[in-house]
């Protein structure tokens, strides 16, 4: 189910540019910790997270990642 989940999270993230920790923790129903842990797990694996603070801040993927789209595609489909 984790894997799935981190596949899940950065194809949200390339779909909606950013979003929070609690509010990827509402979608997954998962805690917001579970979702700090998957961005480790997700970054670990050599994927750029990027988080800002305050206004306007949030959660996001490197925005120059083409590739990216295409082998998370591939790799959600392949997973299931």
């Amino acid at each position: 189910m984790q894997m799935k989940r981190l596949f899940q999270i950065v194809y949200y993230l390339l779909e909606n540019g950013k979003s929070s920790a609690p509010e990827l923790a509402n979608k997954f129903e998962v805690s917001t910790r579970t979702i700090y842990r998957d961005l480790d797990s997700i970054s670990a694996a050599g994927i750029p997270i990027y988080a800002t603070q305050g206004k306007g801040g949030g959660i996001s993927l490197e925005e120059s990642l083409p590739f990216l789209i295409w082998a998370v595609t591939a790799s959600i489909y392949l997973a299931l």
